[in-house]
């Protein structure tokens, strides 16, 4: 048994008929469990390990043990927040291959229910033991939205070249639009999910505005491989996401390897606790960058995030889905001079704009560790570090360093 652990990507199986499969699988991004002629788990592509993900970046996996055995249903039920879910969801997955186990086990019912889990061993009697490929439909659903839509299991046994059997693939297919995969990812956060409904009708609202981007990136493209440079890419998103999501705010677009997000007065109390979310989610961005750099097996100093934190007043925002995607997005002069003060931070740091730090209350200011009769602030366009663009768009905005 090798168990896999969260963050590392599994080995290919020894057998090299299975290898050639999970090989092909892992190239085409696909969601696969790859298991041999005996049913025991032997491979699992990253990216089925990423959609069972809840607050990790991949599940950990058990390779060596039968699929539907004692020691894989109980790592798989720790996988979700809400652990029944996810045992019912691998229930129906048994019901979906169980001839095909049947079919495989030497001994018949009697050996396979001493090697699954008790709680499939009832389930043996309603099974017929088959040989044939397996394609069945599921509904899913996307979390309060209560919209959903079909997940296709397709299994597929593997054989060799002379036709023997050597294992079973699972492939699973969203049958869905990608704006309604994007409300099933947001399952993993009801909160967040309530948020973005909170905005759905565009209008104009006051909210901090959060601009992150990773500095240096064209040079750590070039020395990175082109797959390594997107895992990398790949964690950083994930993990601005989760600190913007845990602060309360609201992701909006991705550019390149950095993030957009806004925190929304009509979300919090205040606009204190607005502007206290925002500056929090950028320290917490910030304070996961060593972490994620650790994953990707770079020095810290590679991966460091500037930041631009401003305040707006008089923003458009709402939320835009199409048959492709859905994201909050929000238009006005504030949101491009976050940008502009974003670009100025260079050196890894976080600049906030004076209209966002004015906002904290003494009460929010002390909790953050400020004091703002201390902050000294400097023009957007007289800073050393400032860019053609901030001195052009907002060279008067004063900012300060947090």
């Amino acid at each position: 048994m090798v168990i896999v652990e969260v963050g590392e990507t599994g080995p290919l199986p020894d057998d090299p008929v299975l290898a050639e499969w999970a090989t092909a699988m892992r190239d085409m991004g696909d969601l696969v469990w790859i298991v041999d002629s005996s049913w025991n788990l032997r491979f699992v592509t990253n990216e089925q390990r990423l959609s069972m993900a809840y607050d990790i970046e991949m599940v950990p996996i058990l390779i060596g043990q039968h699929m539907f055995g004692p020691e894989t249903t109980e790592m798989i039920a720790q996988w979700g927040a809400d652990s029944k879910q996810v045992h019912e969801s691998w229930g129906s997955c048994f019901v979906n291959v169980g001839g095909l186990i049947l079919a495989d086990t030497v001994g018949g019912k009697a050996e396979l229910r001493r090697v699954l889990d008790p709680s499939w061993a009832e389930m043996v009697d309603q099974l017929s033991p088959t040989d044939a490929d397996i394609m069945t439909a599921s509904s899913v659903s996307a979390g309060a939205s209560e919209r959903g839509g079909m997940l296709l299991q397709k299994t597929q046994r593997i054989r060799d070249a002379e036709g023997g059997h050597r294992g079973t693939a699972i492939v699973f297919k969203p049958a869905v639009g990608m704006n309604v995969l994007g409300t099933m990812a947001l399952e993993r956060d009801p909160g967040h999910l309530t948020r973005m409904r909170s905005v759905a009708s565009a209008r104009r609202r006051p909210a901090a505005i959060l601009f992150a981007d990773l500095e240096g990136s064209s040079a750590l493209s070039r020395t990175l491989s082109t797959s390594s440079y997107f895992a990398a890419g790949r964690r950083i998103v994930r993990a601005t996401d989760r600190c913007v999501v845990d602060a309360g705010g609201l992701v909006g677009r991705h550019v390149g390897d950095g993030v957009v997000a806004f925190f929304p007065v009509e979300v919090f109390d205040s606009e204190s606790a607005a502007a206290s979310a925002c500056i929090s989610a950028a320290r917490d961005i910030e304070a996961a960058m060593p972490e994620v750099a650790a994953r990707c097996e770079l020095p810290a100093e590679q991966l460091v995030m500037r930041f631009g934190l401003h305040w707006g007043s008089t923003i458009y925002m709402g939320n835009i889905g199409t048959v492709a995607r859905s994201e909050v997005t929000a238009l006005g002069d504030e949101v491009n001079e976050a940008a502009r003060i974003e670009a100025c931070a260079t050196g890894g740091r976080l600049l906030a704009s004076k209209p966002l730090v004015e906002r904290l209350t003494d009460d929010d200011a002390t909790t953050l560790g400020i004091d703002p009769d201390r902050l000294a602030y400097t023009s957007l366009g007289n800073m050393t570090t400032a860019t053609d663009k901030a001195r052009r768009d907002a060279p008067a905005i004063a900012v300060c360093e947090l």
